[in-house]
C-alpha cells in the first residue's frame, strides 16, 4: 500500500503504531509488520496492480498488454470484416447519373440549360486496343499487375484532408474508377474508407475495372465514357480509334477543362505536351513500337468541330463557360466531371440587356469596317470585352467571340494578349501611392508625387536608374527609349504625357518608382501575377503583360470606386440538388488606394477621354475616363474606360483559329495602322450609348490635392525644353496647345526618321538593348494610342494611323 492508504487504514483501526492492521485493505488480509498478504476477494482486473509501489503500480503487466492487444486486434478485424461485408459494390452502368445544369441571368430569368452530357456503355471488346493501352500508359502503367491500391496515395490524401490541404485523386485506375461510380465527391475519411474497401473487392477483375473506368470517365465536350468521347472528338466509334487519336483522348483524362485543345491556345499547348508524353510512355511500356510512334507525326490529330447545342449559341456559350470556371475555382470539391454531370442551379451576374448591347456594338463596328473577302488584313480579327460594376465586382457583360456555331471556341474575354499603354495609369498610381525613390522626405520615405510633375518626353531619350545613372543596353551603349513619333515635346506634366501616351516619361517613371512597386500596385488592383511579365524589364510600364479584359476592367474599377478593390465574380448563388452552397458570396471591398489618389487618376484619365487619344468617347455626352493602348508591331489595340457606374475593357487583335500567334493589325479595315483610339473606343462608345440611354448623368468627384511636384530624375534638359524645365515650370508645356493635325504621338514606332539616330543594336526588348520598342523589336511592346479626329499632341513627328471602327479584347 501507499503511505496515504496505510495512514487511512490506521485511522479506521483506531490505533496508532505500525503494528498489525485491523482490516484487510483492498480486500486483502494483512501479513506480518503490516505488509500486504495474499489477496482476499479476487478482482476481475488487477489494476492498479496489487503489491507494487510507485510507478510500477500503474504499469500494466505483460498479460494485460497482450490481452489489450488481442482485444484491439480482434475488434479491428471484426470491424473491417463487417465493413467489407456491408459496403456494396455499385453497379457502374447505373451509378453515373446525367442531369441538366440551369443557368440564370442576374434578374433570375433562365439563360440556358446545359444537358448535353451523354454516356454510351460499350464492352471492352468494343474498345480498340490502342485506346486501352493509351489510358494504361497515361494513368497507371502497372495496372495489369498491381493490387489496385496505392497506400502512399491514400496516406497523402488522408493527411491533406486532415491538415486542410488540397486533395488529390486516386493514383491507380482502380481507385479512380471507384471514385467515378461512387457519385459523391465529398472529401471525407468515410468516403475514402468505402472507396478503399470497394477497390479491394474488385481489384482482381482487371477487365471489369478497365471497362468500367473507360465508360465512366469524363472527357469533356459533354462526353462521359470512351464511346461518347470518340464520337465527340473524332466522329468514330471506340473500336475505330487509332494510336494517335487514342493518345489524345487519354490525355484528356488529366482534366478536359485544361486539355481540350479546341478551347484556347493554352489548352492546345498543354495537350501537345501531354500527347507526346502519352505516346512516349506507350513506347516505353512496349505497347507500341518506334515506327508506330513515328507514324503519328509531330502533332496530335485535330478534333472535329464542336456541335453547338441550340441553347449555347451566340454569347451564351462564353457566359456559361465563364460561370463554370468561376465555380470550379471557388469550390475545390467540385471538379469538371461533377459539374458536367449536372444537378446545379447557377445564378450568374450577367445582365441580358448589357450582353446584347455589347454584342450589337461589336457586330456593328465589324460589319461596317471589315471586308475579309477583299482584304487579307481583315481576316482573323478577334474582339473581346468585359464590363465590371465598381465597388461590387459583378461581371455584368462579356463579349467572347463570334459563337461556337461559327467555329469560335475560345473565350476572348479571357484571352491573353498584351495590354499596351492601358498599363500606364498603374505606373502613375504606384508613384502617387508609394512615392518615387529619387526624392525622399525628412523621414527618408519616398516622395509621393502628383500628376503635375514634369518628365522629359523627347523621343529617344536616355533612361536613368533611380540613382541617376544611365541604363546601359546589351551592346554597352546607353539605352534610349523610343516614343511612337520622333518629336521632341520637351518636359511635360504626367497628365499631359498620359493624354498623348508618350512612352519616355512612363518608362522613366517606372525606374523612379521601382519595378517591384509597380508590380505590387497592379497585383493590389487585382491583376494576376501569372499574367505579368518580369517587372525588372525596362519596358514593363508599357504594357508587355497580358491580363484578360475581365481583369483589366476590374483593375480600372478601383479608380471608379475611389480606391476600393473587389474581386470580379460571375456567380452570385449556387445550388446543387436544390441545396444552396454557402461559400458563393461576393468578396467585400478592400481599400488599396487612397481616395485622393484614385480621384486624381480618374481626373487624368478623364482628360485622356475628353482631350486626348480617347476623344471618340465625347460622342457619349457624359463624363468618361479611360486609356487607350496599342502594342508592338500593332498586334493589339485597347480601350479601358469607365463612368462612375460601370467599367469596360475592349481589346482587338488578329489570331488565326488553331494557330496561337498574334498577327499585325496594320492594314486592317484599310487603315495603315490601328490604335486603341480607333475601333476599341468606338465599340465602347456605341455600347455605352445604348445602356445609358435615359439614365441620369453622374459626374466624377473633384479630386483633392495630393502629393508633390517632382521633376524626372537624371534626364538632361533638351534644347526644346530649356524654357520650361525648372522647379517652377508651368503645368502645361510651352508651345501650341493644338499643334498641326499631322503630328501624332502614336504613329508607328521605329519610323525611319527616328531609327537613324538610335544607338545600339536597336532590338529594344526591354532588357536594356538598343533604343526601346520598335516595329521590329520583340518582345517589348509599342504602346501607340492613336488620337482620332484633329486633336494631336505637341512635339510633332510623323503622323499616326487614321481613326476608324473595330474592337478587340485581351486575356486574363
Amino acid at each position: 500500500m501507499t503511505r496515504a492508504e496505510m495512514r487511512k487504514q490506521s485511522r479506521k483501526g483506531g490505533g496508532g503504531g505500525g503494528g498489525v492492521q485491523d482490516g484487510p485493505p483492498n480486500g486483502r488480509s494483512a501479513g506480518r509488520n503490516g505488509k500486504p498478504g495474499k489477496p482476499g476477494k479476487k478482482r476481475l482486473i488487477d489494476y492498479p496492480r496489487f503489491g507494487k509501489t510507485g510507478f510500477k503500480r500503474w504499469m500494466p503487466s505483460w498479460k494485460q498488454v497482450l490481452s489489450l492487444f488481442l482485444i484491439f486486434f480482434g475488434g479491428s478485424v471484426a470491424a473491417v470484416g463487417a465493413a467489407f461485408a456491408l459496403v456494396p459494390v455499385p453497379d457502374a452502368k447505373t451509378s453515373v447519373h446525367i442531369q441538366n445544369n440551369i443557368y440564370f441571368w442576374a434578374d433570375g430569368t433562365e439563360m440556358a440549360r446545359k444537358g448535353d452530357a451523354n454516356m454510351q456503355w460499350v464492352e471492352l471488346s468494343e474498345i480498340s486496343r490502342p485506346a486501352q493501352d493509351a489510358v494504361i500508359a497515361a494513368e497507371n502503367e502497372t495496372f495489369r499487375t498491381d493490387k489496385g491500391i496505392d497506400p502512399k496515395g491514400i496516406a497523402r490524401a488522408v493527411y491533406n484532408m486532415a491538415t486542410g490541404g488540397e486533395t488529390q485523386g486516386g493514383s491507380t485506375i482502380t481507385q479512380q474508377y471507384v471514385k467515378n461510380v461512387y457519385l459523391t465527391q465529398e472529401q471525407t475519411l468515410s468516403r475514402k474508407a468505402k472507396e478503399f474497401i470497394i477497390a479491394l473487392k474488385i481489384s482482381d477483375d482487371k477487365d471489369k475495372i478497365l471497362t468500367g473506368y473507360l465508360n465512366t470517365s469524363w472527357y469533356g465536350r459533354g462526353a462521359t465514357g470512351i464511346q461518347a468521347a470518340s464520337q465527340a472528338y473524332y466522329g468514330v466509334d471506340a473500336n475505330k480509334l487509332d494510336i494517335c487519336q487514342s493518345a489524345m483522348l487519354a490525355g484528356l483524362l488529366k482534366g478536359a477543362a485544361l486539355y481540350d485543345p479546341t478551347l484556347n491556345a493554352g489548352n492546345h499547348d498543354r495537350m501537345q505536351d501531354r500527347w507526346n508524353y502519352v505516346l512516349d510512355r506507350m513506347q516505353a511500356t512496349k505497347a507500341i513500337t518506334a515506327d508506330d510512334r513515328a507514324k503519328c507525326g509531330p502533332t496530335f490529330p485535330k478534333p472535329i468541330d464542336v456541335k453547338a447545342p441550340a441553347s449555347m449559341t451566340g454569347e451564351v456559350y462564353y457566359l456559361v463557360e465563364t460561370a463554370n470556371q468561376f465555380v470550379l475555382a471557388k469550390d475545390k470539391t467540385i471538379d469538371d466531371a461533377k459539374l458536367n454531370r449536372g444537378g446545379f442551379q447557377i445564378h450568374t451576374t450577367f445582365e441580358k440587356d448589357k450582353v446584347d448591347a455589347l454584342k450589337e456594338a461589336v457586330d456593328q463596328v465589324k460589319s461596317e469596317s471589315l471586308k475579309p473577302d477583299k482584304r487579307e488584313a481583315d481576316k482573323f480579327v478577334q474582339v473581346g470585352a468585359a464590363s465590371v460594376r465598381p465597388n461590387d465586382g459583378a461581371i455584368v457583360a462579356l463579349y467572347g467571340g463570334d459563337g461556337i456555331e461559327n467555329g469560335h471556341y475560345s473565350n476572348n474575354a479571357d484571352s491573353k494578349v498584351p495590354v499596351g499603354s492601358t498599363f500606364k495609369p498603374f505606373v502613375l498610381a504606384a508613384a502617387m501611392q508609394y512615392g518615387v525613390l529619387t526624392k525622399t522626405g525628412a523621414n527618408g520615405d519616398p516622395t509621393q508625387i502628383n500628376p503635375d510633375s514634369l518628365y522629359l518626353a523627347d523621343n529617344l531619350s536616355p533612361i536613368y536608374s533611380k540613382d541617376g545613372k544611365p541604363l546601359m543596353g546589351d551592346d554597352g551603349k546607353p539605352y534610349k527609349q523610343r516614343n511612337d513619333s520622333p518629336g521632341k515635346p520637351g518636359y511635360v506634366t504626367l497628365k499631359k504625357a498620359m493624354q498623348w501616351s508618350y512612352n519616355v516619361p512612363f518608362v522613366q517613371l517606372g525606374q523612379d518608382v521601382g519595378g517591384k512597386n509597380v508590380e505590387k500596385m497592379v497585383t493590389e488592383l487585382g491583376l494576376r501575377p501569372e499574367s505579368l511579365e518580369p517587372s525588372s524589364t525596362i519596358t514593363f510600364p508599357l504594357g508587355t503583360s497580358h491580363p484578360s479584359s475581365i481583369r483589366m476592367a476590374s483593375a480600372y474599377s478601383v479608380f471608379a470606386a475611389r480606391g476600393q478593390q473587389t474581386d470580379p465574380y460571375s456567380v452570385s448563388k449556387l445550388l446543387y440538388n436544390n441545396v444552396e452552397n454557402p461559400i458563393f458570396t461576393k468578396s467585400q471591398p478592400k481599400k488599396v488606394l487612397e481616395e485622393a489618389v484614385a480621384d486624381n487618376i480618374t481626373d487624368v484619365l478623364e482628360n485622356v477621354a475628353k482631350n486626348g487619344t480617347g476623344n471618340k468617347t465625347n460622342a457619349l455626352g457624359r463624363p468618361v475616363a479611360g486609356k487607350t493602348g496599342t502594342t508592338d508591331a500593332g498586334t493589339s489595340a485597347w480601350w479601358v474606360g469607365y463612368t462612375p457606374e460601370l467599367t469596360t475593357a475592349v481589346g482587338m487583335w488578329r489570331e488565326e483559329s488553331g494557330n496561337p500567334k498574334l498577327l499585325s493589325l496594320d492594314g486592317t479595315a484599310g487603315h495603315e495602322s490601328v490604335h486603341g483610339g480607333d475601333f476599341p473606343t468606338d465599340i465602347f462608345t456605341r455600347y455605352m450609348k445604348t445602356i445609358t440611354k435615359g439614365t441620369p448623368v453622374k459626374d466624377f468627384p473633384t479630386p483633392a490635392p495630393w502629393g508633390t511636384e517632382v521633376d524626372s530624375s537624371g534626364a538632361p534638359i533638351s534644347p526644346s525644353a530649356s524654357t520650361s524645365a525648372s522647379s517652377s515650370a508651368p503645368e502645361e508645356p510651352t508651345g501650341p496647345a493644338e499643334p498641326p493635325a499631322s503630328q501624332s504621338p502614336e504613329g508607328p514606332s521605329g519610323s525611319p526618321s527616328s531609327s537613324a539616330s538610335c544607338p545600339g543594336n536597336g532590338n529594344g526588348n526591354g532588357n536594356g538593348n538598343g533604343c526601346g520598342p520598335s516595329r521590329s523589336s520583340k518582345p517589348s511592346t509599342k504602346p501607340s494610342d492613336s488620337a482620332s479626329g484633329s486633336a494631336s499632341p505637341p512635339g510633332g513627328g510623323a503622323g499616326g494611323g487614321a481613326g476608324g471602327n473595330l474592337v478587340g479584347i485581351m486575356g486574363q
